[in-house]
């Protein structure tokens, strides 16, 4: 395709993902706190600006971003929103799907959309959220064993809009036996690991071909098993990678318990955002003092992976406690929350996204469940709510992008790409592309992801269908 009609479709695109919204749509929004607030002499976020701009230009880097929570990310539609936003705008620096888990290989463990994951085997799941762990944890927080029997654990992109073009997949997990899984793609036979790295816990695969879909097949035998912690999905092609997070009922804490730097290590983050916080305060004794103590732990562990890592603390959203059974009870935490992300900002560097503020403070928890935007439990958000905190999210996040620098969201194809459609719009939409559609369809008021498993009682807020 030539240049020019390249770059048309992604301004196409670009106007379809950032149609702004309207106050007098939701009246309740408070659409003037939509931006993100730091100290404009922030020495990490103006690196990660820089770099931004850097690689924007010239075509060449890549920026990695991480984006870590508990249900709301679990879920997966609220962080692949904020994705296709900024894929969508940047479309020739598509780089890979980033770090994924098939949380789906276990039962009634709800999966992001844009990935399905199929298990016929019996897996044992394991997550941050217990108390004591069973199997040791990375990154993710979660984890699934295979063990006893053969086992494979089917990954099927549903992405109808990004074609990522992986061609290295690197799974994460350890066997005290020595099990090495391969993966099974296209007409191939079952592929080793181009080489094994067991001082981190990584199977590294360079591939034939450009992937969308695979297999990792898992050869246990009896008294014999494998913990998956993790698959890293990546590309050779220079661009942005969004890696989202999540383990329903999460809390700081928890990621606490985790080993996290060799993880980090691998996809080392320029940015990090911050989702936690909705399960810290859920309790009536919630200390602020300690969660923020909690925060700055988790914090110093990123910084010395990448201490030019910059941070965006989301706050909480408002939410209510169940106090009978139909009877609820404002949750005030998450004014307190608010306040320490405010520091947590401040004492880091970082910046604040102010949700809470956002949404319309105290008791908004409440329209936007009249809205149909948020659910009964009135904690998670409907399949259309967290569509528009996406939306939201992107609006304050590209703004930055495009301050003092001067550059124009949808960049000049590289010239090393030129003659053919920006590799990341390739594949045809198999829907109505992904854009600012606020008023819920019906599809979309009650989503349907499967009931979280009941094995801890600390799951605080698992991911709960209206």
């Amino acid at each position: 395709m030539h240049k020019t009609n390249a770059i048309l479709l992604g301004l196409l695109l670009m106007v379809l993902l950032a149609t702004p919204l309207r106050a007098q749509d939701y009246p309740f929004l408070n659409l003037e706190a939509n931006q993100l607030h730091y100290d404009s002499t922030s020495v990490t976020m103006q690196a990660f600006l820089r770099k931004f701009y850097r690689m924007h230009t010239t075509g060449q880097g890549n920026i990695s971003i991480l984006h870590i929570g508990g249900s709301h990310v679990q879920a997966g539609t609220f962080p692949h929103s904020i994705r296709t936003h900024l894929l969508g705008s940047y479309p020739t620096l598509v780089r890979g799907r980033g770090l994924i888990f098939p949380y789906s290989a276990a039962a009634k463990c709800n999966n992001p959309a844009d990935y399905k994951v199929h298990c016929h085997e019996k897996v044992t799941l394991t997550r941050n959220v217990y108390k004591e762990p069973e199997y040791p944890l990375g990154l993710c927080g979660i984890a699934v064993t295979a063990h006893d029997v053969p086992t494979n654990i089917q990954i099927l992109s549903n992405e109808s809009q990004i074609d990522y073009g992986v061609t290295r997949v690197v799974i994460l997990g350890h066997s005290p036996q020595g099990i090495v899984p391969s993966i099974r793609y296209g007409s191939h036979a079952d592929t080793p690991p181009s080489y094994i790295d067991s001082a981190n816990h990584r199977y590294v695969y360079n591939l034939m071909q450009e992937i969308d879909s695979f297999d990792i097949v898992i050869p246990c035998h009896e008294g014999e098993q494998f913990t998956l912690t993790g698959v890293l999905l990546d590309s050779r092609h220079p661009g942005i990678t969004y890696h989202s997070v999540g383990v329903n009922g999460a809390a700081v804490p928890d990621y606490l318990k985790c080993a996290l730097v060799n993880d980090l290590r691998l996809i080392r983050p320029d940015l990090v955002i911050f989702g936690i916080g909705i399960n810290d305060a859920h309790g009536t004794d919630f200390d602020s003092v300690q969660f923020k103590n909690n925060y700055l732990r988790l914090c110093d562990s990123i910084r010395n992976v990448n201490p030019q890592c910059a941070f965006i603390f989301i706050t909480n959203n408002d939410c209510y406690r169940k106090t009978g059974r139909r009877s609820y009870s404002v949750n005030r935490n998450g004014l307190q929350v608010q306040e320490v992300c405010y520091r947590l900002a401040q004492q880091t560097g970082g910046a604040v996204w102010d949700q809470f503020q956002i949404m319309g403070g105290l008791k908004s928890m409440e329209k936007w469940q009249k809205a149909k935007l948020a659910q009964k439990d009135k904690v998670h958000f409907t399949r259309a709510g967290y569509l528009m905190l996406g939306d939201l999210f992107y609006q304050a996040l590209s703004a930055e992008l495009a301050k003092d620098v001067h550059i124009v969201t949808n960049p000049t194809v590289p010239a090393n790409r030129m003659g053919s459609l920006p590799r990341g719009l390739r594949r045809k939409p198999k829907s109505k592309p992904h854009g600012l559609t606020i008023n819920p369809t019906p599809s979309e008021e009650h989503p349907t992801p499967a009931t979280p498993e009941k094995n801890s009682s600390r799951d605080r807020f698992p991911y709960i269908p209206d």
